[in-house]
């Protein structure tokens, strides 16, 4: 019998679900009852601005424009991303440091470096040279903000009228953002951050700082940075006292420094100077009248045709002295280099010559050379063709890859490790994971010696050495070796794809001309103050050459590498008065042809390319960089004592004179005369005994021109 006082609460249960359902079902209905009428309400509201006819098409054009706007503020914000890095510290700090700079003999040679309190107020200056420089590279300079899109659409207008460029669209700051966080490589990359940085430029300075700091460190051909400093190079005169002529002559330099120069091509100067007289007529500058008499009497600039100046050492050298200074509570400087002037114009002349003699025919355009002395000084660097046209240094900051260059590393790790030159050792195909290195040419050789796989440059035999004794060991060495530049340790760093510098190159193989001892590379010898202390002295404060490869070692990679000019692939670098030895180097798509060798007085490093990384038409390091290579060693063993390589007969091997007809006829180089090692140490000791001497006339006018007016000279 069922007990009713049970049942009734189990009847409850469903009634309440089903008013559940029912408040669930009515707040839906209730909600989308009122969503209705507010949606109704918002559409009748919304019709009172219903656009027809022309109003219609004007609203449908701001909303398209909004959307191309939103989505164009958003790729400004990513192109914009590189530039707001480099600016996010501000402008580059501008060093307090003022630099003369000696050769290894005691010559002046240059200097870097301004002293802040030196710089000539843009007030000070003369009016019609600042006229000048606005007529010429920016009419509008105090009209734009940073870009100048009217001026830009005419110098299109009028290159498309011409059929070439004739006008630049760059505006001042432009100019100005470039020489401060830029280089002068050309892609649309660099004009990206160049616009970007101008705008900041704009935004955090007046225009009279923008104009000031841009004729306070623009480069003006001769090795001189800014307005004051190429008034006193060209007319020995202060910027304040420059004529009309001689301010219209400075100003044509902005442009092409190495073209107009004076010194250099005085008719070219003189007619870019009268273009100058020219603008300032036309911008509404000057009239006419008040130019004529500097277009009748041109300006003459100070004979400068004994002075040369080796810009990219220079540059160089001016941050190894700021690392050497450190926290001395000195500011000016002078340094004697380790630079010969006679090497730096042969090097010059090696490198030039190739470029013109063959520069068109395998479309190359750049290279660099670093020349090591066997105590490790930087004798001789080309930084690239054409100071005057890009101050960037290919031998210093250019990172490319190094190609079969870098098996050097590879193969003194593998004697390091216990192999031997007369080791046997598969010329196979070979896969690691996905990557199966190819010998050039596709082909193989089968069992071949050490060697013969470096004399011929066998790409597989090298990675195997690499899987056997580590890449870590193969980059740990390197870096022993004296290579800066960071290095991936991968697999394919045994064919030199890791970047490296033409100097990086010229310090590693140093230790083998050294006998397996750290180069010790440097490029200063001595740094005084301007009263002739001696603060620093590489022979007393830098550190002792130590041993980073065996002996055993460095007699096995010298035999080896003394081969590869014999029998291998850099037959063209043979000399004709003592051994030589190097390796040769081509990337993939002939982006990069190296050759890197050394005698037993110098360690040279040469690097053909484009700047672009274009692909060149052929060029490889047994071609060009050997050629300027030998040309170079032909003359700077000239009158020299010869020294041998370590652990390696200087006997000369019986010579195939290797075919060099496409040279041309013209005669190698003769190295300009200079004093024997005999003399220069004779030298050195007069002046020690000499140290304690009166000041005099020169080291005075030294001192003075390093910046301080109260030096006495050096004792």
């Amino acid at each position: 019998m069922r007990d009713p006082l049970t049942e009734k609460p189990r009847r409850k249960i469903p009634s309440r679900l089903i008013e559940v359902d029912a408040w669930i079902d009515s707040s839906l209905w209730r909600f989308g009852h009122g969503f209705s009428r507010f949606w109704e309400s918002v559409t009748i509201f919304s019709r009172r601005f219903r656009a027809r006819g022309l109003n219609k098409l004007a609203v449908e054009v701001a909303c398209e424009g909004l959307t191309l706007g939103v989505a164009g503020l958003i790729v400004m914000l990513a192109l914009a991303q590189p530039a707001m890095k480099l600016t996010a510290n501000g402008l580059p700090q501008q060093t307090d440091y003022s630099v003369l700079f000696l050769d290894r003999h005691g010559n002046e040679i240059g200097r870097r470096g301004v002293m802040r309190a030196d710089a000539i107020p843009i007030d000070e200056m003369p009016d019609h040279f600042i006229k000048a420089v606005l007529a010429t590279e920016d009419r509008r300079f105090f009209e734009h903000w940073g870009i100048d899109f009217f001026g830009l659409a005419r110098a299109l207008s009028e290159n498309a009228r011409a059929g070439g460029v004739v006008q630049g669209g760059s505006t001042l700051t432009q100019q100005l953002a470039k020489n401060l966080f830029l280089s002068n490589e050309r892609n649309i990359e660099r004009k990206i951050k160049e616009a970007f940085i101008a705008l900041w430029l704009e935004s955090h300075y007046s225009k009279r700082e923008i104009l000031s700091m841009y004729l306070d460190r623009a480069y003006m051909g001769g090795g001189s940075f800014g307005a004051a400093a190429a008034a006193e190079f060209y007319f020995d005169k202060d910027i304040r006292d420059v004529s009309l002529a001689e301010g219209a002559m400075l100003a044509g330099l902005f442009k092409a420094p190495a073209k107009y120069a004076p010194h250099i091509n005085l008719p070219a100067a003189r007619a870019r100077a009268n273009e100058v007289l020219t603008n300032m007529v036309q911008g509404g500058f000057m009239t006419e009248g008040q130019v004529v008499a500097a277009r009748r009497q041109p300006a003459t600039a100070v004979d400068r045709s004994t002075t040369t100046s080796p810009d990219y050492f220079l540059d160089w050298a001016f941050g190894e002295v700021q690392k050497i200074a450190g926290d001395m509570p000195h500011r000016n400087f002078v340094a004697r280099t380790s630079i010969d002037m006679g090497l730096q114009q042969l090097a010059d002349e090696s490198v030039e010559y190739h470029l013109r003699q063959f520069g068109k025919t395998y479309d190359v355009g750049e290279a660099a050379m670093v020349v090591l002395d066997d105590d490790g000084g930087v004798r001789a660097m080309v930084g690239g063709r054409d100071y005057g046209e890009s101050q960037f240094n290919r031998a210093t900051k250019a990172l490319r890859q190094p190609g079969s260059s870098f098996k050097g590393y590879v193969y003194a790790a593998a004697m390091e490790a216990g192999f031997k030159p007369d080791d046997k050792i598969s010329d196979a195909p070979i896969t690691i994971g996905r990557w199966s290195p190819q010998n050039y040419g596709r082909s193989y050789a089968g069992t071949v010696t050490l060697q013969t796989a470096i004399a011929k440059s066998i790409n597989t035999v090298p990675v195997r050495l690499s899987q056997k004794i580590g890449m870590d060991k193969v980059a740990a060495l390197a870096k022993a070796m004296g290579v800066e530049s960071n290095l991936r340790g991968d697999k394919t760093m045994a064919l030199g794809t890791s970047e490296v510098t033409v100097l990086d190159q010229a310090t590693g193989y140093a230790c083998f001309a050294a006998g397996g001892m750290t180069s010790n590379r440097h490029g200063i010898l001595q740094l005084f103050d301007t009263n002739g202390n001696l603060l620093w002295d590489s022979k007393r404060d830098m550190p002792p050459r130590r041993r980073v490869l065996s002996e055993t070692a460095s007699a096995e990679m010298n035999q080896m590498l003394s081969q590869i000019p014999i029998i291998g692939t850099a037959r063209k670098a043979q000399l004709s008065m003592t051994r030589a030895a190097g390796k040769t180097g081509t990337t993939q798509g002939y982006r990069d042809g190296w050759f890197v060798g050394f005698t037993g007085n110098f360690t040279a490093a040469v690097w053909f390319g484009n700047d672009s990384f274009r692909p060149t038409n052929k060029v490889s390091g047994g071609g060009l960089p050997t050629m300027t290579w030998q040309r170079f060693m032909e003359a700077a063993h000239q009158g020299i004592e010869l020294k041998p390589i370590p652990y390696i007969d200087n006997t000369m091997p019986e010579r195939k004179a290797p075919k060099v007809a496409e040279e041309g006829d013209a005669p190698p180089p003769v190295r300009p005369a200079s004093l024997t090692t005999a003399a220069q140490k004779v030298l050195a000791q007069i002046g020690m005994l000499m140290s304690s001497a009166p000041p005099l006339e020169k080291p005075e006018k030294l001192a003075a021109a390093a910046g301080d007016d109260n030096a006495v000279g050096r004792r």
